[in-house]
């Protein structure tokens, strides 16, 4: 069963095997031919094209990537991607309607006393050691002028801390909250990061360099979500060079595989975790292991909740978390008319119907987590028509197309909503000043870049600080009026009393209390 099971997993999601021990023997004559036969009944076999030419550790390297795929597999996947079937929920006249209100809160205007509740609860199942954090860390800051792992980067605060940095400083001070309450010590928050091919290493090396950032190295799990083969316009797996097939992520949607492969679902399962959070790095603001959060979901005994923020107007480009023929769901800007976009709620006629942006931000409850099994395979494949490097199989040159010449496939993290029924899935909105600020474009893009990023810190520096009745002057520019108030000192606005009488130059960072 055990062996049926791995063969579904390879066949399935296809995690990177490079820089993993690659064996340095070529495979012998009946491995290889055995291997050759199954590509050549796919009509995939001119990955074999310069095989002969290969050193022997580039023959062994490129025949454990391709014995990593099924290219039976592969073609099926790509004919869906390419050739979607047609379902009820893809017609033009599906019904569209916002989530229910049971199944709906928002930190706008939810009271005082609920939200104090969701956050006692949350740090009541984080002091019993229930809670992990999952983080989708695959990105590179190719856009950002880095090579580095989106997560490395530096976006200019007073303290330089990189992203990672700001994050694993969030899980510490949670940890801490959740200790002084509950009285009990050393209570751990597990941090799984999930890496790509391209990053896993320098993600690696990162955290080693910087020693965990202060967390326990053994509550920190770097895995690699899975690569699939970039594919021709014709429909052909593409080479990279002689020796390396072209591979991409899978797409955020990977977590799911990825967490069976890399055996982070047997580590959650030892541990007795019962509630994970998931993310994506590049949100400066985001409040990992949020207990409000924890605990909201929790009480509603949901599978999946999501958090969102309000649509800024009907235009702003963004998907939408909502019903879709009765059932959850994320709808693209582009897939949805400007009469649905613009529709006004009936029972608040200030706000749009349709305004729950989606941003990335899930919980998931663990026995959901336990059945991946029964429905990863019917999740979709969504196509990235993109510029790939690849070797001319007809002279072994490498050629770097100006246009698209091929797809790189991928899953959506969201895919699985409609797997769901509405009493198994909940949505909490927050204020996007507080918790959403997405690191997408290069500095002086004006707009989720590096500076706006910042800034987002430093103006909720500033309003802890005069929230709890300090003062923030400054002679500098607007862009430099701001406060950054380390997590270490306060993971949401919390613990700043000592501020109440202070005057602060800004700009500034607050990294102790004195």
């Amino acid at each position: 069963m055990a062996t049926a099971f791995n063969n579904l997993l390879d066949k399935l999601h296809l995690t990177s095997k490079e820089d993993e021990g690659i064996p340095t023997h070529e495979p012998t004559g009946d491995e290889l031919n055995e291997l050759k036969d199954k590509y050549t009944r796919a009509k995939q076999d001119q990955v074999f094209t310069f095989y002969d030419e290969l050193s022997t550790p580039e023959k062994a390297g490129l025949f454990e990537r391709l014995r990593s795929f099924d290219p039976d597999h592969i073609n099926e996947i790509t004919e869906k991607a390419l050739h979607p079937p047609k379902n009820a929920d893809e017609s033009e006249d599906a019904k569209l309607e916002p989530l229910p209100d049971a199944a709906t809160a928002s930190m706008l205007d939810s009271k005082d006393e609920d939200i104090q509740s969701w956050y006692t609860s949350g740090l009541e199942l984080v002091s019993k050691g229930q809670v992990a954090v999952v983080l989708m860390a695959g990105g590179q800051g190719t856009r950002l002028g880095s090579s580095d792992p989106k997560g490395c980067f530096n976006i200019g605060l007073p303290s330089q801390k990189s992203l990672f940095q700001i994050q694993a400083e969030r899980i510490w001070k949670v940890q801490q909250l959740a200790e002084k309450e509950s009285g009990k010590k050393d209570i751990a928050i597990p941090w799984y990061v999930m890496t790509s091919g391209p990053t896993r290493r320098s993600t690696e090396r990162f955290f080693e360099e910087h020693n965990y950032f202060g967390l326990n190295k053994d509550n920190v799990s770097i895995f690699e979500q899975g690569v699939l083969p970039c594919i021709s316009n014709e429909g052909k797996i593409l080479l990279e060079s002689k020796a390396k097939v072209a591979v991409a992520p899978d797409g955020n949607g990977g977590i799911y595989q990825a967490l069976l492969t890399s055996n982070v679902r047997t580590d959650m399962r030892k541990r007795g975790i019962q509630h994970i959070h998931a993310y994506c790095v590049d949100n400066c603001l985001v409040k990992v292991a949020d207990p409000v959060f924890i605990g909201f979901a929790a009480s509603k005994d949901v599978d999946i909740a999501t958090k969102v923020v309000r649509k800024r107007n009907a235009k702003e480009p963004v998907g939408l978390i909502l019903q879709k023929n009765g059932k959850p769901d994320v709808v693209e800007y582009s897939e949805i008319d400007d009469a649905t976009a613009e529709a006004k709620d009936s029972k608040h006629p200030d706000l749009l119907k349709f305004r729950a942006a989606n941003i990335v931000n899930h919980y998931y409850s663990f026995r959901f987590l336990e059945s991946i099994e029964d429905w990863v395979h019917k999740l979709p494949h969504h196509v990235a028509r993109k510029k790939i490097p690849y070797v001319d199989i007809e002279n072994g040159e490498t050629i770097k197309p100006d246009k698209a010449n091929g797809i790189k496939l991928e899953q959506f993290v969201f895919d699985v909503f409609p797997l769901l029924s509405l009493n198994k899935f909940a949505c909490m909105e927050v204020r996007r000043e507080e918790e959403f600020s997405p690191l997408k474009n290069a500095r002086g893009t004006g707009e989720d870049d590096p500076d706006t990023s910042k800034q987002d810190i430093l103006n909720q520096g500033r309003r802890w600080v005069e929230n709890v009745g300090g003062i923030v002057e400054s002679e500098c520019a607007p862009e430099e009026t701001g406060v950054e108030i380390s997590p270490l000192v306060s993971y949401g606005g919390e613990g700043l009393e000592f501020l109440q009488t202070r005057t602060i130059k800004a700009p500034a960072v607050i990294e102790k209390e004195d």
